[in-house]
C-alpha cells in the first residue's frame, strides 16, 4: 500500500516540483548542458526520464551546494558515469561522487574551474565597462 509507483516519464512541471527548480531554469539548463536533453512527446512537451531527474539533481548540487560555475559543472559532469548516477539514486547521497576524485586530478579540475570563473568575471567586467 505505501509503495510509490515510479513513472516512465515526467512533465517539466513535475520535474520542477521534484527538484525544487522553476521551469525556466530547467529549460535554460538544457541549453547549457548538452547531456541534459529530455525527449518531447507528439504535442512537443518535454518528457523527462528518471535518469534526467538524477542528472538535474546533480547539476543543482554542483551549482547551488558546491558553488560551481556553469563551466565548472560542465567539466565535472564529463567525469560522471551512468553508474555514478545510479549509485546516487540508491544511496541518495552525493558524498560518494564528491569524494570520488582526489589527488592531482582533483587539483587540476579545481584550477580549471577557477580559470573558467575568472574568464567569466573578466567578460562580465568588460561588458559592463563598455556600457
Amino acid at each position: 500500500m505505501g509503495r510509490s509507483i515510479k513513472k516512465l516519464y515526467y512533465s517539466i512541471g513535475e520535474v520542477g516540483e521534484i527538484t525544487g527548480l522553476k521551469q525556466y531554469v530547467l529549460r535554460y539548463w538544457e541549453t547549457e548542458f548538452s547531456c541534459l536533453a529530455p525527449s518531447k512527446n507528439r504535442a512537443g512537451n518535454r518528457t523527462y526520464k528518471e535518469r534526467d531527474i538524477l542528472l538535474i539533481q546533480f547539476i543543482k548540487h554542483l551549482l547551488y551546494d558546491k558553488k560551481f560555475t556553469i563551466e565548472g559543472a560542465k567539466q565535472r559532469l564529463k567525469s560522471i558515469k551512468p553508474e555514478d548516477l545510479q549509485r546516487f539514486s540508491e544511496t541518495n547521497s552525493w558524498d560518494d561522487l564528491d569524494n570520488e576524485k582526489s589527488g592531482d586530478g582533483d587539483l587540476l579540475e579545481t584550477i580549471r574551474m577557477i580559470k573558467s570563473g575568472l574568464k567569466e568575471m573578466l567578460e562580465l567586467l568588460t561588458n559592463w565597462e563598455n556600457e
